[in-house]
């Protein structure tokens, strides 16, 4: 009997470890919530291994193979990236159906050297999410509400993706026959399925300045920014700084310098570390110096002067801030040099830095920041 008894304990101690070996092991759905919490916090290398976790666990989920192909691109993987997201689009006998979009929309993305290839993989998220619209079109709950929403902006960047395909001088496409009618067709379906998006109206506006007609690019850049130019800088539903970038600049080719200034500030109010938009500002008080030069040498109640001073103090920090970071743009960098020469020429000296300011220190640039916004910049606008 003892020997049995024995015997049992060692089969209920076996089973108990095995037991307990079982309950510590993550769960798929704490390794998932682990993962998006690192990629929310762009650690995408340690994110990847819980990834790689739940693909161990369970080697068909869907999530978990967008995610991997997010962690790879972002961690310069590129071409294992791609096949992670073909991964989950026929003819792989493991993809869903219907495909994920969003492995379409990456696809495009990544796939920028064959533009017909990437169109084509944009028409595809197109055509999944307009399905899916209609499914949510149907329902009323605000959950439904808000992923109608997105489906909407997602059904826009797919279709904005095109027409930038389309527009672009270094594809052969933009010198098709077909090219305008089709830029003009997908935008109209654009504002058909998202009427009033600002992305989509800056894009139109973009097409029109192409076709000498710039008066219609204005009034889509005026409908394109009120829709959001009211919001607090750190408002979610601002666009992001990259397209309120690339909005400043269709103000300047229109000679809108207060409109493009205005946003401007609100990308420094968001990142005061913004390279191109440092750049942008300094080209615009350097147009409307050469614009008050022209009209008596006055603007907006300001000398060319003082317009020119604010050029060369902008372009001095948008300088600094290109060698710390170790801006890629190296064409920007060429023009801000040469405007600072012409500044030079002119007589425009760059404000005396204090003493004890450097270049590198993040506190000093604060500091300056600080007395760019505090010299009436806003105002002029």
């Amino acid at each position: 009997m003892g020997r049995t008894r024995t015997k049992n304990n060692k089969v209920h101690s076996k089973v108990s470890e095995a037991s307990t070996q079982k309950s510590s092991a993550p769960s798929v759905q704490s390794l998932f919530e682990k993962a998006q919490s690192l990629i929310v916090q762009c650690d995408y290398e340690l994110a990847l291994r819980f990834v790689r976790r739940i693909l161990e666990q369970s080697p068909k989920n869907v999530e978990a193979k967008e995610m991997l192909g997010v962690c790879l691109l972002e961690t310069g993987e590129i071409e294992e990236a791609k096949e992670a997201f073909l991964s989950l689009l026929p003819p792989n006998p493991d993809a869903p159906s219907p495909s994920p979009p969003s492995a379409h929309l990456y696809l495009a993305q990544l796939t920028e050297d064959d533009p017909k290839l990437a169109i084509q993989h944009f028409q595809a998220a197109v055509n999944i999410l307009s399905a899916q619209l209609k499914g949510k079109e149907r329902a009323e709950d605000e959950n439904s509400k808000n992923d109608e929403a997105e489906i909407k902006s997602n059904i826009v960047r797919a279709l904005i993706g095109q027409v930038e395909l389309w527009m672009d001088p270094s594809y052969d496409l933009c010198f098709e026959p077909e090219a305008e009618k089709t830029c003009e067709e997908l935008l109209g379906m654009a504002l058909q399925a998202d009427p009033g998006n600002p992305e989509a109206l800056q894009t139109l506006a973009s097409v029109r300045m192409s076709q000498q007609r710039p008066d219609e690019a204005k009034q889509c850049l005026e409908q394109a920014w009120s829709a959001w130019k009211d919001l607090e800088p750190d408002d979610p539903k601002l666009p992001p700084i990259p397209n309120r970038v690339s909005l400043v600049k269709l103000f300047l080719e229109l000679a809108l310098y207060t409109p493009a200034l205005l946003v401007l500030h609100g990308i420094m109010a968001s990142d005061d570390q913004e390279v191109e938009a440092w750049y942008l500002e300094g080209w615009c008080f350097y147009l409307m110096a050469e614009q008050a030069q022209e009209n008596g040498g006055i603007l907006d109640e300001l000398t060319w002067q003082e317009l020119a001073k604010d050029a060369r103090d902008c372009l001095e920090t948008c300088q600094v801030l290109h060698r710390n970071q170790d801006h890629p743009d190296k064409p920007l960098m060429e023009h801000v040099q040469e405007l600072i020469a012409k500044l030079e020429a002119m007589g425009i000296h760059p404000s005396p830095m204090e003493e004890g300011d450097a270049a590198g220190d993040d506190d000093d640039w604060e500091s300056v920041d600080g007395s760019n916004e505090g010299d009436g910049d806003v105002d002029m606008a």
